[in-house]
């Protein structure tokens, strides 16, 4: 395993590399020293306090995580399937991290190939998908991981409640050994359960939000489960976390990130932010990255109370893939994008390209090389046309993909959103926008509390809709 630290290329952002009339200046970045200073002392004076419970992760969990082996260890053992249950942070986060680090195919090697059971996350209620899932595993051989901070999350319970009422059928009075509960230690109705059943059981900690709990059981028990080295995971983000505690904006990746974030969003009107990894290990990162962004940055209210409507609109995208369906707009759309590229120095592997065709000179040039240096040749095709065009661009630069860093980047992105909230002065941990929609979907399944209840009247009062406009 490579150790060693993840970088970030920003010359094609720079006004002296791809022009005056598009790049930011340096000068610009320096002149938002003090701010910068402010947002990071806010974030290392509060570390482990309030909704920054994430950022103490990477020391407090020795006893946790050897518990976490022990029981992914049993697990392996009991059964061939484990299933997550959960949407949000509790899914996104184990799908990227399963992605970037186990076979592309993991579930159809055989089982001596694989380093755990087959794994699924269920983050949707989409029925069919319910339906598909349970015709292709036995219940009788499948653990479930049922993640849910409350207890009460619709989606994450109605499939409880479905995958429970189907072990109760299969295995009797045996279904509780079935599950692995996810969850608060104190409150919320699935710590209740949990224990009356006596199922085994990880706490989510308080102080830690959903799309900020990757690094907690919610992430680390699936990937040990998967035989994922959780350690290296966790010290590649005190890695990250020890490059994070300088003031100063050119020594800290995370702040230098949330300042250009800020200068282009603020004063350059770039909104939205388009996240494209050459590598199909890292493309779940991309919408991992997307409900850190949206959610916590997408504020309508500053701390104290001032409208601002802040926020850039996230893209997930792959390269090369999406070069055949995202780059013309890119190059030739409105200059309202901030695209980073992730680059992979060293594939887990080498795919040489045999030499032949040699009656189509454009096509047999190909011969001799490899798959490795073509996806590279095209990221670098793709950062000079974005370039040349002035459109901004920057590149991650991983190493290789691997526990270590992969546990650098998340907390990577990680601090550079709690640095951007604190430069917008917003709550970076909340999500009202989200919480109105699920209150409104209560309603609509009549719920009897009476905050539903009221939610209901409220759109009963609504302005009807009209037959006129469906068509």
């Amino acid at each position: 395993m490579i150790k060693e630290n993840i970088r970030i290329d920003y010359n094609n952002l720079m006004a002296d590399i791809i022009g005056y009339n598009y790049g930011i200046n340096s000068s610009d970045i320096d002149d938002m020293a003090n701010q910068a200073k402010c947002a990071n002392q806010a974030i290392q004076s509060n570390r482990g306090k309030g909704w920054l419970g994430w950022t103490e992760l990477p020391y407090n969990q020795d006893e946790i995580v050897e518990n976490i082996l022990k029981t992914a260890e049993d697990i392996r053992k009991q059964f061939k399937t484990f299933v997550v249950l959960g949407i949000g942070g509790s899914a996104l986060g184990p799908i990227a991290v399963q992605q970037a680090l186990n076979h592309l195919h993991y579930n159809e090697l055989c089982d001596e190939k694989r380093n755990g059971p087959k794994f699924y996350v269920e983050d949707n209620i989409d029925p069919e998908r319910m339906a598909a899932l349970l015709d292709i595993i036995d219940v009788k051989s499948t653990c479930f991981n049922v993640i849910s901070k409350s207890g009460k999350t619709a989606e994450t319970m109605s499939q409880y409640m479905i995958i429970t009422d189907a072990l109760k059928k299969a295995v009797g009075d045996k279904w509780a050994e079935h599950i692995v509960a996810t969850t608060d230690e104190h409150n919320g109705n699935l710590i209740k359960m949990a224990k009356e059943n006596n199922f085994r059981l990880f706490y989510i900690p308080a102080s830690v939000g959903g799309r900020f709990s990757e690094l907690c059981p919610v992430g680390l028990l699936p990937a040990a489960v998967c035989g994922i080295d959780i350690r290296a995971m966790l010290e590649g983000a005190r890695a990250m976390d020890a490059r994070c505690k300088s003031d100063v904006i050119w020594q800290n990746p995370a702040l230098l990130q949330a300042v250009i974030q800020y200068i282009v969003t603020e004063y350059m009107g770039i909104n939205i932010n388009v996240m494209m990894p050459y590598a199909d290990s890292l493309r779940y990162i991309a919408d991992w990255h997307c409900q850190l962004l949206a959610e916590s940055i997408g504020k309508n209210i500053t701390r104290k109370g001032k409208a601002v409507n802040v926020g850039q609109t996230p893209v997930k995208s792959l390269g090369v893939t999406d070069q055949h369906s995202q780059l013309q707009l890119y190059n030739e759309g409105p200059y309202d994008k901030l695209i980073t590229l992730i680059k992979v120095e060293n594939f887990r592997t080498l795919c040489e390209i045999p030499h032949g065709c040699e009656e189509y000179p454009s096509v047999s040039f190909l011969g001799g090389k490899s798959l490795n240096e073509l996806i590279e040749a095209e990221r670098q095709g793709t950062a000079y046309a974005l370039s040349k065009r002035g459109r901004l661009n920057q590149t991650i630069i991983m190493p290789e993909v691997n526990a270590y860093t992969i546990g650098q980047l998340l907390y990577y992105f990680q601090m550079t959103i709690a640095y951007l909230g604190e430069l917008y002065d917003i709550d970076a941990f909340n999500q009202p926008g989200v919480e109105e929609s699920k209150i409104a979907s209560y309603a609509v399944l009549g719920n009897e509390e009476e905050q539903y209840k009221r939610k209901s009247d409220e759109m009963k009062a609504a302005v009807n809709q009209k037959d006129d406009y469906i068509i």
